[in-house]
């Protein structure tokens, strides 16, 4: 973390360098243990020098005396109110009163220090100071990255839904103007594609749905002593029809049954998702291994397939949102790109992680491991 700058504007030389040598060495630790806010310090002995310094360097911290020859701290402040910032300001001065407080507070100043004062209370009034600078620039930075976020959900989002939508929107026209005649068999192809279309749409929203569900907290969980094995081997038989017309085998591994507590539709989505992308991302004639092995208070469900694979920069974001692959080899290949997002966070919520290792070109092997009670 870059120092903190603190600005010292007092006409008394002792008292400048009293307040240097406080803060040279001074460090603040942050809450969370990982950072520490250093200090560098300016000075100035008066309020017009300390202006011309501001207009070069503005400071993080204003340690201003209240009593100055010429400009009073309060003239200057009244001058910085303006434009200062997110810079605080601390009155340091041994003629305190209420009403000095009062005009200084409505001029901005964030503290007061009074004369004299120990090299403790400095560096305890700099500390709260400096924690409310960091942490009011940390919420700052993270409004700014949500609305950026927001912002991008929105864009791809609507990107997403714009293209299907246009889609069913050509065929439809083309059909209102019976540019193919007015038979309908010359037409069934383009309702056959519109429906496949409505259902992508259908399916991201669906999927969008879940997803906010989750991170918002407000899905509602029902938890209960459910046969794992069981559900994982339901979730192969519905992909298997999709995997036939393309001649792909799937093979199942995993015990006749294993209890555990889970909720049976955050499972369905997890074995649902691994197992439609193993088949939907693999080649003509290939295969999918689906291995469930239950543990000492966790499950491990690996699927592996030998479709396109992907390179290591793909893989890298492949868990965000949105996040499709697209080559030559995706370029056809419908799905919403939230799917592995949501597996995440599903994941996530029985404390357990999801990894992938992957080689272009030979096939994917994605690896989630779930921490849950056994019956």
């Amino acid at each position: 973390m870059e120092p903190l700058c603190v600005m010292v504007v007092d006409d008394e030389l002792g008292m400048r360098a009293g307040a240097e040598r406080a803060l040279r060495d001074y460090r603040v630790k942050m809450p969370d243990g990982n950072e520490e806010i250093s200090f560098r310090v300016l000075s100035a002995d008066s309020g017009e020098e300390a202006l011309q310094i501001i207009s070069q360097t503005p400071p993080d911290i204003l340690l201003l005396d209240y009593k100055l020859p010429g400009m009073t701290g309060l003239d200057l402040l009244v001058k910085l109110a303006a434009g200062s910032g997110d810079m605080l300001v601390i009155m340091i001065t041994a003629y305190a009163s209420i009403e000095t407080a009062v005009q200084a507070t409505r001029q901005g100043a964030y503290d007061f220090l009074p004369k004299p004062f120990t090299p403790e209370e400095l560096r305890d009034v700099i500390r709260r100071s400096a924690m409310h600078v960091v942490l009011t620039r940390q919420a700052r930075q993270m409004a700014e990255e949500k609305k950026r976020v927001r912002f991008e959900f929105i864009r791809v989002l609507g990107h997403e839904l714009k293209a299907p939508l246009a889609a069913v929107e050509g065929y439809v026209n083309i059909m209102k103007d019976e540019s193919l005649g007015p038979e309908l068999a010359p037409y069934k192809e383009m309702i056959s594609r519109s429906h496949v279309r409505l259902e992508q749409m259908k399916k991201l929203i669906v999927d969008l749905l879940d997803m906010t569900r989750i991170e918002a907290g407000q899905k509602v969980r029902h938890v209960e002593q459910m046969d794992i094995c069981a559900a994982f081997r339901d979730a192969a038989e519905l992909v298997k029809p999709s995997a036939k017309e393309r001649g792909i085998r799937v093979n199942v591994k995993c015990p006749e049954s294993c209890f555990a507590a889970a909720d049976r539709s955050e499972m369905d989505m997890i074995f649902n998702n691994l197992l439609t992308n193993a088949v939907k991302y693999n080649r003509d004639n290939g295969s999918v291994e689906a291995v469930l092995t239950p543990g000492e208070g966790q499950i491990e469900i690996r699927v592996t397939d030998t479709g396109i694979g992907m390179s290591p920069e793909e893989q890298e974001k492949l868990f965000g949102e949105f996040v499709r692959i697209k080559n030559d080899q995706t370029r056809n290949i419908l799905g919403s790109g939230l799917g592995l997002s949501i597996i995440k966070r599903l994941v996530e919520l029985y404390r357990g992680s999801i990894t992938v290792i992957s080689e272009a070109g030979k096939g994917s092997t994605f690896t989630a491991v779930l921490k849950l009670e056994k019956a």
